[in-house]
């Protein structure tokens, strides 16, 4: 979805300085874009994006350390614990084997 869009963002930004239209196609598309972004639908959408996300990273992070194991180094772990312990949280992708 976030290479879609930024595609779209691109297209847009191309077609904005390649055309002579001047100001007034950049601002009817600089609205456009703004009321796509506030769109609801658009928000839940990049929400539920990056709750999957999440979950899919936690899934790979399990499966890579289980596959890897002590193997990983202590600066490493260090460095995830330190983090765990700043965010004052468990950790939020489901995982706890660090």
């Amino acid at each position: 979805m976030r290479y879609r869009l930024t595609f779209v963002v691109g297209l847009a930004l191309g077609y904005v300085l390649g055309t002579r239209a001047g100001r007034e196609r950049y601002e009817q598309l600089k609205k456009s874009a703004r009321q796509v972004a506030q769109n609801p639908a658009v928000r839940n959408t990049a929400e539920s994006a990056a709750q999957t996300s999440r979950a899919a990273a936690g899934k790979a992070f399990h499966a890579v350390s289980e596959k890897v194991g002590d193997k990983m180094p202590a600066s490493v772990s260090d460095r995830v614990r330190s983090l765990r312990e700043r965010t004052g949280t468990e950790d939020e992708w489901g995982t706890s084997n660090t």
